[in-house]
């Protein structure tokens, strides 16, 4: 099973903060959660805090287990880790995910990206995010601008040139 997230996908929200996850986002969130089984509720941890994000983090367990073990690495009392522990463990949601493919965005997370009666969902590798739809839209066209300034040949494959593989 693939443990990295593709995709995306446009979702109805109801009025109780409802919406369903794209259905290949959940078999990615299953096969990350280890303590998952056929019949259990797939866990998964949404991290809002950074106020500089106009989106919600999604992580598997696994994934948000990673960043756990390295916020522990940290020297205790450093800003670092300081800011590290309250975005991703006090600023974060714990979640699983229904037998019906859904998850429940708190209102409080709703009003920070502005979701309603939609929400965008956007593959990033081991996480995925929920955009307002209008927000990821505008966001988008400063990539797709940024990418009209390079010359006709750029290819942003060079950016893995020189990267060592784990």
């Amino acid at each position: 099973m693939a443990r990295r997230f593709r995709g995306e996908g446009l979702h109805k929200v109801d009025s109780k903060g409802r919406v369903s996850i794209p259905a290949l986002f959940r078999r990615v969130i299953e096969a990350c959660d280890p303590n998952w089984t056929d019949g259990l509720a797939p866990e998964l941890v949404i991290v809002y805090g950074d106020n500089r994000k106009k989106f919600l983090e999604c992580y598997t367990i696994e994934a948000i287990e990673e960043v756990d073990r390295k916020i522990d690495a940290l020297p205790r009392g450093s800003m670092g880790r300081k800011t590290l522990e309250r975005l991703f463990h006090g600023q974060s949601f714990p979640t699983s995910v229904d037998e019906t493919g859904r998850l429940v965005l708190p209102q409080k997370l709703r009003e920070k990206i502005g979701v309603d009666k939609e929400a965008y969902f956007i593959a990033a590798g081991d996480t995925f995010q929920i955009w307002n739809p209008e927000t990821y839209e505008d966001d988008q066209a400063k990539t797709d601008a940024w990418l009209d300034e390079q010359p006709d040949d750029f290819d942003p494959l060079v950016y893995l040139d020189g990267v060592e593989e784990l």
